[in-house]
């Protein structure tokens, strides 16, 4: 299926149409058209990607991360909080890893992963046969219809609540993932790496306010041992990637250490 997943579920950036997908792309009815790239995915960022996106270095990092299964027990958290969806969108889903692993427990589920990256769009056109795969600005409007998808996640990736709210239908599922301070803790003191904010909780819940509600927050431990590889690429596969990987890494014990929030928009429940 792969594209296919995403018919029905797409808005034309440019005039805000719906997008019918049709002869190795997409056109709406105004006229404007976006053909997928031979990889499989399709680009409707318009125009060069930011230079914060992430690079091929930073995907290959990230695939060898989650393949190692350091994140299995986030992933095995994101699929108890969803029951039986038919579209689940993940923002920001890089390598298409945790949409296809919520797919594999959802078999009558289809999805499209967002993100700015084209290396990471390119390799998400793989993860999953019902997993559409799309280059897009998660922070602008989501070139995606209003009210299509009945969950969303965003890993660790930017939080546009208002479009959020948008495209989730009425009794729609938002799941947050942000990391605690522990998260990878030892990693980041050793070799002196962005530091996690102590607001970042309350900035979150301000954000969200007018849009959504927290219902939950489930905090999900796990101990991540490997190799000195697998350390440096836990420090490639993110932003401290644009500062430097360090030349001399050593194998270094760390935690998977985050929070899982469940939201929804007022209307849905209560």
């Amino acid at each position: 299926m792969t594209l296919a997943a995403a018919s029905g579920l797409l808005m034309c950036p440019t005039c805000r149409e719906p997008l019918t997908l049709a002869d190795g792309g997409a056109a709406c009815r105004a006229g404007h058209r976006f053909d997928a790239a031979r990889q499989g995915y399709l680009n409707l960022l318009g125009g060069p990607q930011p230079a914060n996106a992430d690079t091929p270095a930073m995907v290959a990092a990230r695939e060898r991360v989650l393949a190692s299964g350091a994140f299995d027990a986030l992933d095995a958290a994101l699929a108890r909080r969803v029951r039986e969806p038919r579209t689940i969108l993940d923002v920001g889903g890089g390598t298409g890893h945790h949409l296809a692993r919520l797919l594999d427990r959802s078999p009558a589920a289809r999805g499209v992963g967002l993100d700015v990256s084209v290396p990471a769009a390119r390799r998400a056109a793989r993860a999953h046969e019902r997993a559409a795969s799309v280059v897009a600005d998660a922070w602008g409007t989501l070139p995606l219809r209003a009210g299509r998808f009945d969950v969303v996640t965003c890993v660790f990736a930017p939080r546009n609540f208002p479009e959020f709210a948008r495209v989730l239908g009425d009794a729609g599922l938002l799941l947050v993932v942000t990391p605690d301070p522990a998260h990878l803790a030892t990693i980041r003191e050793r070799y002196g790496l962005l530091g996690i904010d102590a607001d970042k909780d309350d900035r979150l819940l301000r954000a969200a306010s007018g849009w959504f509600e927290p219902v939950a927050r489930h905090r999900v431990r796990a101990r991540i041992d490997g190799d000195a590889s697998l350390t440096s690429d836990l420090i490639g596969m993110g932003p401290n990637a644009f500062h430097g990987v360090p030349s001399e890494v050593e194998a270094t014990a760390t935690e998977l250490a985050v929070s899982v929030w469940v939201l929804r928009r007022p209307s849905a429940h209560g």
